[in-house]
This record gives structure tokens, C-alpha cells and sequence, in this order.
């Protein structure tokens, strides 16, 4: 008896079949009999017969519909070499949790990728005789920019496989948001995404391949794949095989609702990433293609990339469906309804209408009413298993200072272009209290030095607060963009470059902190702050832009940007004294630590500002109001998912630092200094949602005198004003 009834799928795409199937086939199982993947070395694993039924030669005809006999002879031969390895990982590791030997054979494949496509080891075994074959059909072809992305790729692979195998053996299944996250890299499909540039012959320019469009493409791209294939193999893997990673399954026992409840959520989620890939590619490559001034050819790269992602993801689907490997007792016929939509790019609002036509949760992203009333929300029980014992002696002073400062720079003043916005006065200042969460958070440092922790966040709040009241209430997306740009000139990295006048109390303020902050760090954590800084600044010009559509954003989108809109989180003195991380900060382990912390701040904001910001701001970037819209439940409901959240954020913090963190020194050999270093780390990101938690509870910023007090003068703002309901 099967789980669940398969629901009814959105694919926006037409599959499309290679016409040389046929020749893929035929060349498929002599190639990986040649490299022993179906010999009697490997028998264990895959026989003649299952290798004939999972058909990865059709797999490949559908996901690479364009490709010649030669190039859909080389993906196919990937995708065998891919499955062989997670099958084979499966049945020689995961029953046994041999961690040691698992990372052993891992740590090998990436000594058959060399950059430099120099001379490769001696191969011992299939997977490795079926990789060095493979490198040296695919890597000459490329350049060094994409031979370094897909080791990156495969490197992250290798972590999310050790990260499957600790979860496994302690039976532990993973919260929502880190198996979004950490499923894209045990999938593979990320690592897919950059083998499609190959089977395209195109490439992503190097200068824009880390930039969030092309980021959100890729990772819309997988979690989509990732989803999709949760839902048809949950019989085979989580049913009989006792397999834990599975977004049918974390969804079950998160929300405690039964599989079919699990399995339509998960096709919602799936609809709604397949719709922001959508999204992204019809409205921000045009500013992308601008910023970083691609010519015609790079733009033409980029859109048949683009192509290629959807051709495989449709063609992905076909195979699902297709396939023995997942489907034996499904009725095939059933699970292979789907809404078809118009297709290609800038279609998006076009298929829109048909969301309603599945189950898709998503109802109404572009028809939320602003400012609707909502009155005080109720807090819930915050789950904060640490404590503060101490406060820096010096607060009232810092309190002072800080107030000082921000008086010299402008920010408790009108502005000469714009007296009738209200930004901040000497009593929202003292309401808000930012020296308060910085003296709980440093309760040990000097006068001085908690004069710059508090500098920063006021510069952080303030900046926030100048960009929502001049750009957000007028909707002036190109105004904003400016701001961002000038912005970078107030933070020169060469001691004699030109720093333009400042016009603002923001550019007032960046410069002069910039300049205190300077001599306080090396290069590299100098030009990590500037980039912080200026993603910060950016996620807000991807907020403008929602709100303009007024779009309620995509749930993973948005969980994922709001962590750069957090503001800062006293990066100078963490990056001063903790330079290991400019070592492991890009580690799977140090990113989930990190993030998990932010997530729980974020979300703890969310609770305490969603009246301020949905009633009195209009605005649309909270969880609460997100995981509404996504879910189709009222407020109340909201806020025990998102402290739902919070709880299993918080305790994956504390496995992390528990039991991932020495697992990380051992791996990267660090020595005793190093690993106090990240103990230091995690301690520092404990204190920021202790103290997060509590300067929350204790500040006036949130609650509804202030709020009608300080948005008072906005609602007296010429009509112009406020945000657009179309």
C-alpha cells in the first residue's frame, strides 16, 4: 500500500527526448562495464537487470534533449557514475556508519578532479577508474573558472554525504530550513547545474556567477529537482529502505501531520520554487546583464543556460515517471498528470492563474492588502537556553556616546531635502536602545571598544530606517539603486582613494565608521565586512522590488535573504579576533552555524515587528506573514510555526557546537588554537541571540505607542506616498 496519492504536479515545461537514445544506450553499458561498475567487483551494488530498468541513458535523453551522440554519451556516463556512488555509498557505509572509511573513499574523488588537469593517481576501485575517465573527457573543454566550480560543487557533495551518514546513524532528522539547504548538496544537483553549462557549450561569465540571480537560479533549479524526487522515491527509501532524508518526511514530523498532508505541502513548495526560478530569470537579469555590462554573446550564454536547466528539469520529470528505479506499484498513469502553462522566458505572470488549478498554498502572492489593521501579536514562549549573568559596567555611558554620535552625523535631525520624513528623533533613539543589546553582548569590554559595537548597529538600523521612509514609501527602485552604488565609495580599501562628499547621515556615518574600523583589521576580513555590508544594503533593493509588485516572496527565498537584511552582527570584532574562519567560514558545518543563529534572530524579529511593519509600514518582508500566506493559516498560527522554527533552529545550534564542530577540527586537522577559535565563534553567535532575545523583550521599538508616535508624520506624507497595491 503506497503512502500518499501522488499529487498533481506543476510543469510549466514540454519534455523533450534526444533523438539519439538509442545510441546512448548502446554505448552506456559497455562503458561502465569497461570502468567496473557492472562487473562482479560491483555486483553487490547494481546488476545487468536493474541497470536496464533505471535507464539513465533515458534520463539523459530527456534532461539533455539538445545534446550530440558524443556530449549525451558523456552525461550519461556522469549520471551513471553519480547514481553508482550514492547507491554504492548506501549499501557500503550507511548500514554500518563507518565514518572513517566513508571519508576515506569520499576524500579520494577529489584527487581525480585536478585544476590544473594534471597527471591523476593510479585507480583502485570503479568509482575511481569511472571519475578519472570522465575528468579527462569533460575538463579540457572547459576553463579554469568552471573546473573550480564544479570541484567546489562535488567538494560540498562529499560534506552533505558525511552529513547523511551522522544523521543516519543517529537516527536524527533535520529541521525544514537545514534540509532545504543541505539537501541541494547531497542531491546533486547543484552539481548537475554546472554540468549543464558543459552539455550546453556555453559558460557562465566568471564575473557573475556568484551574483544572486544566477544563485537563485541554480538553487531554484535543485530544491525543485530535490523535491520532486522526495515525493517519488518516499516509498522506496523512506518506506522500505529507512531513509531520513526526505522532505515528505521532515514535513511530516515537523508539522505533525500525516503523509498525504506531508506530500501535498511538498509539491506546494516544489510549485513555488519552479515559480521563483520563473520570477528571477523574467525580472533580474536585465539589471544583472547591465550592472556588469555583458555583451551580447554572454547574454545568449546565460539564456541558453537557462534553457538547459528547464529542459532538464522537465525531462527529470518524464524519467520519475518513466523509471523502475522509484516507481513499481504507482500507477504511472496517475503520477503523470500535470498542469501544463505557457513557456519560455517572461511568461511568468502568464501561469500565474494557474496555481489555483493545483495545490498550491502560494494563493495570493501579489494580492496582500497593506497596512491592514492587526493589532499587538501575542508572544509566544521562547525557547533560549542560555543565560545572561552579566551587563558592561559602562552602558550608561556608551548610551550617551552613541547618541552623541549619531547627532554628529545627522541621524536625530530632519533632512534639508525631505523635512517632512521622519526618520529618528532623540525619543525614538532612546526607545530603540541598541546600546543595551551591545552592553549584554559584550559585557567585558572597554568603554571605547563597546563604543564602535554600538556605532555599527546604530549605522545598520538607522541606514535601514533612511532607505524603508525615502525609497520604500515612493517606490523609487532607481533613487535606491543609486544609494547602493555610492555606497561602496565610502569604504576604499587603497589608503589614498577619493571618497566622494557624503549627502546623507548614512554616508555620513558609513564613512566615519569606516574609517575608525580600518586599522582594526587585516585585509581579508576588511574586504569580507565591505562585501557584508553591501549585501546588507542590496537584500534591501530585493525587498523594494517585491514590495513594488507588492509580492509576498517565495518562503525559501525569503528565509534565505532575510538573513543579509538582519543588519549587522558585530562582524569587526568577530572578524578581528576570529581569523580562523576566513579559513572554514565556507565549510557546510561553520555556513549552518551561522545561519541557524541568524534564523533564530530573524525570526524572533519577525514576531516582535510584525504589527509595526504590516500595519503601520505595509510591509510584506515577515515570516509570520509568509509562512500565512504559504500555508493558508491565520496569524496566531503563524507565530507557533515560525517559534516552531525557532526551537529547532536553536537546538541544531547546539548540535552543532556539540557534535559537528570537533568533527570539523578533526577533519581539517586544526590544532588546539584553531578549534578554540570556532568554540569562541560559536560562543559569540550564542551571546548575539541570548542578547538579541532580551534586547527584544526590553526595547520600546516595537511596541504601539512608539510605533503611532514615530509613523505619525509618515501618514501626513504627500499622497505620492506608499506602497503600491498593483
Amino acid at each position: 500500500m503506497q503512502s500518499f496519492e501522488m499529487p498533481e504536479f506543476y510543469v510549466p515545461y514540454i519534455a523533450r527526448c534526444n533523438p539519439h537514445l538509442d545510441s546512448a544506450r548502446l554505448h552506456a553499458k559497455p562503458w561502465a562495464r569497461s570502468v567496473g561498475i557492472l562487473d562482479g567487483e560491483s555486483h553487490q551494488i547494481w546488476d545487468e537487470g536493474n541497470f536496464d530498468a533505471h535507464d539513465y541513458a533515458l534520463l539523459c535523453a530527456y534532461i539533455h534533449p539538445e545534446a550530440p551522440i558524443p556530449e549525451l554519451n558523456l552525461m550519461t556516463d556522469w549520471n551513471i557514475w553519480a547514481f553508482y556512488v550514492d547507491d554504492y555509498f548506501l549499501h557500503t557505509y550507511q548500514g554500518h556508519h563507518d565514518r572513517s572509511a566513508a571519508k576515506q573513499y569520499l576524500d579520494r574523488i577529489l584527487v581525480f578532479m585536478p585544476v590544473d588537469l594534471g597527471p591523476l593517481p593510479a585507480t583502485t576501485n570503479p568509482m575511481e577508474r569511472a571519475l578519472a575517465d570522465l575528468w579527462q573527457r569533460t575538463a579540457p573543454e572547459k576553463s579554469t573558472a568552471w573546473r573550480k566550480r564544479i570541484i567546489e560543487s562535488t567538494r560540498r557533495l562529499l560534506e552533505a554525504f558525511l552529513w547523511e551518514l551522522d544523521n543516519k546513524g543517529k537516527r536524527r532528522i533535520s529541521n525544514p530550513i537545514e534540509y532545504i539547504e543541505m539537501r541541494r548538496q547531497v542531491g546533486a544537483a547543484l552539481w548537475s547545474a554546472d554540468l549543464v553549462e558543459h552539455a550546453m557549450f556555453v559558460e557562465i561569465p566568471e564575473r557573475i556567477a556568484d551574483t544572486r540571480p544566477i544563485r537563485v537560479l541554480k538553487e531554484t533549479f535543485a530544491d525543485a529537482v530535490h523535491l520532486r524526487n522526495d515525493l517519488f522515491s518516499y516509498q522506496r527509501e523512506v518506506v522500505k529502505q529507512g531513509e531520513q532524508t526526505n522532505a515528505v518526511l521532515v514535513t511530516e514530523r515537523f508539522l505533525g501531520i500525516g503523509a498525504q498532508q506531508a506530500a501535498t505541502l511538498t509539491n506546494d513548495l516544489l510549485t513555488s520554487r519552479l515559480k521563483q526560478f520563473e520570477h528571477t530569470a523574467a525580472t533580474e537579469l536585465d539589471d544583472l546583464f547591465e550592472e556588469y555590462a555583458l555583451n551580447a554573446q554572454e547574454q545568449a550564454a546565460v539564456f541558453t543556460y537557462i534553457r538547459g536547466l528547464q529542459d532538464w528539469q522537465v525531462g527529470a520529470h518524464e524519467w520519475h515517471i518513466r523509471t523502475s528505479r522509484y516507481l513499481n506499484s504507482f500507477d504511472k498513469q496517475a503520477v503523470g498528470r500535470f498542469c501544463a502553462a505557457p513557456t519560455g522566458l517572461g511568461t511568468s505572470v502568464a501561469r500565474i492563474t494557474f496555481s489555483s488549478q493545483l495545490g498550491y498554498k502560494a494563493r495570493t502572492p501579489f494580492k496582500h492588502i497593506p497596512y491592514k489593521k492587526v493589532g499587538p501579536t501575542h508572544l509566544p514562549v521562547f525557547y533560549m537556553p542560555y543565560t545572561i549573568s552579566l551587563i558592561n559596567p559602562y552602558l550608561d555611558d556608551v548610551r550617551q556616546h552613541s547618541k552623541a554620535w549619531a547627532q554628529q552625523m545627522g541621524m536625530l535631525n530632519t533632512l534639508p531635502d525631505n523635512p517632512d520624513i521622519f526618520i529618528w528623533d532623540e525619543q525614538r533613539f532612546n526607545a530603540t536602545d541598541l546600546a543595551f543589546c551591545s552592553a549584554l553582548l559584550y559585557p567585558k569590554a572597554t568603554s571605547a571598544q563597546l563604543d564602535m559595537e554600538v556605532y555599527w548597529p546604530v549605522w545598520g538600523t538607522y541606514a535601514d530606517d533612511y532607505f524603508s521612509a525615502i525609497y520604500g514609501h515612493t517606490n523609487d527602485l532607481v533613487g535606491a539603486k543609486i544609494f547602493h552604488a555610492r555606497l561602496s565609495d565610502f569604504m576604499p580599501l587603497a589608503p589614498n582613494e577619493v571618497v566622494p562628499l557624503p549627502l546623507n547621515p548614512v554616508e555620513r556615518g558609513l564613512i566615519d565608521l569606516w574609517m575608525r574600523t580600518v586599522d582594526l583589521l587585516p585585509m581579508n576580513a576588511l574586504r569580507f565586512f565591505r562585501e557584508m555590508v553591501s549585501k546588507m544594503v542590496g537584500s534591501w533593493l530585493w525587498e523594494l522590488s517585491n514590495q513594488i509588485q507588492n509580492r509576498i516572496p517565495d518562503l525559501v527565498d525569503f528565509i534565505e535573504e532575510r538573513r543579509k537584511t538582519a543588519g549587522l552582527i558585530n562582524i569587526p570584532r568577530l572578524a578581528q579576533e576570529q581569523h580562523i574562519l576566513f579559513k572554514v567560514h565556507h565549510t557546510l558545518t561553520m555556513q549552518q552555524l551561522t545561519n541557524a543563529a541568524l534564523d533564530y534572530v530573524c525570526f524572533a524579529n519577525d514576531i516582535f515587528s510584525y504589527q509595526k511593519e504590516i500595519e503601520f509600514e505595509g510591509a510584506i518582508h515577515n515570516s509570520v506573514l509568509v509562512i500565512e500566506n504559504f500555508l493558508g493559516c491565520n496569524r496566531d498560527q503563524a507565530v507557533q510555526v515560525i517559534n516552531n522554527l525557532m526551537i529547532t533552529r536553536m537546538k541544531q545550534f547546539e548540535y552543532i557546537r556539540m557534535a559537528e564542530i570537533p568533527v570539523l577540527c578533526e577533519n581539517l586537522n586544526l590544532d588546539a588554537q584553531a578549534c578554540e577559535q570556532l568554540f569562541n565563534y560559536a560562543d559569540e553567535l550564542q551571546n548575539f541571540m541570548c542578547s538579541s532575545l532580551r534586547w527584544h523583550q526590553m526595547t520600546s521599538r516595537y511596541r504601539e505607542f512608539e510605533i503611532r508616535r514615530s509613523t505619525h508624520s509618515w501618514r501626513e506624507i504627500p499622497s505620492g506616498f506608499g506602497m503600491s497595491s498593483s
